[in-house]
């Protein structure tokens, strides 16, 4: 990943105390793939906006903004008026509560965000830090910040807080709101499926085990188009399984269970990535030697 930089200075509020901060992005969509639009001479394309009324281009120094408030009529707002409205916005993140840490149903977070003291606030960063663990509480706050407000939750990571944003009552859709039909489980297929869990079961979540192998499929394609191969679509695994298919679920869960002999070790998460990348490799038709490609699929990503 690369260097990261605050986003902006923040003032976390409980009481008399304040505390400054930095706020930094938790995550980096930039090794994300993507493609250009291109005409079929391979220029490059761009975006234009159309008026409807007149059907002519408007240039971007002369577009604004409206706000609909009935069919085709709008309020009006400048550039510097929704400026202004988001310089409105305050810098002090304020705590209201302290609730238990595991409280809030991970449906409800959206984006997330790392905290990290800024000058002359280690110390009480790192007493509330050590409070909110200590307790097992995390704190819940109202932040303010481009011309919207959020209900955010502070938690203490490993090595610093975490701010997440979380997502309002009426944005969020449950369970409850399918209609999910109810079916009785017997005790025998409960245990079965109890003892497939133990089976494949791990201590905790490691994201260093896992690879986004959709991600290689795509890169490996492209190392083929720059060395001039032809590409062939391999079908997915998933492709082979009917649509619809009635299972015997106890039957199911016996042969899951009688794939691995009694006593065996249970493979790891990492381990199973890598299974399956072989698998995939000694089924996969072999090619002649691969050309030497501009860069690596992991180095093009990050571009």
């Amino acid at each position: 990943m690369a260097v990261a930089r605050s986003i902006a200075s923040l003032t976390l509020s409980f009481g008399l105390v304040s505390i400054p901060v930095r706020l930094y992005s938790a995550s980096e969509s930039g090794a994300a793939i993507s493609f250009n639009l291109l005409d079929k001479g391979g220029g490059r394309l761009k975006q234009q906006y159309v008026s409807e009324k007149t059907q002519k281009v408007v240039p971007r120094a002369e577009m604004i903004k409206g706000y609909e408030v009935e069919k085709d009529h709008f309020v009006l707002f400048s550039t510097d008026e929704l400026k202004a409205l988001e310089e409105a916005s305050s810098h002090v993140v304020e705590i209201v509560s302290f609730i238990p840490e595991k409280s809030v149903d991970p449906l409800y977070y959206d984006k997330a965000y790392l905290l990290a003291p800024d000058k002359r606030g280690g110390k009480p960063y790192q007493l509330l830090m050590a409070a909110m663990r200590k307790s097992g509480r995390c704190a819940l706050a109202k932040w303010a910040w481009k011309a919207k407000q959020y209900v955010v939750q502070i938690r203490p990571a490993e090595d610093g807080l975490v701010l997440q944003q979380l997502r309002y009552a009426d944005e969020v859709r449950m369970p409850s709101a399918l209609g999910i039909e109810k079916a009785d489980v017997s005790g025998s297929e409960l245990q079965l499926a109890l003892q497939l869990i133990e089976q494949i079961a791990e201590e905790g979540y490691d994201p260093n085990q896992f690879e986004d192998e959709e991600k290689q499929r795509v890169l490996a394609a492209i190392d083929k188009k720059i060395a001039g191969k032809q590409i062939v679509a391999s079908a997915h695994p998933e492709d082979a399984v009917p649509g619809g298919q009635v299972v015997d679920l106890m039957a199911a869960l016996q042969a899951s269970l009688g794939k691995r002999a009694p006593g065996s070790k249970v493979p790891s998460a990492g381990s199973k990535v890598t299974a399956l990348a072989d698998a995939k490799e000694r089924k996969a038709v072999k090619r002649p030697a691969k050309a030497a490609a501009p860069a690596s699929p992991r180095s093009r990503a990050r571009k």
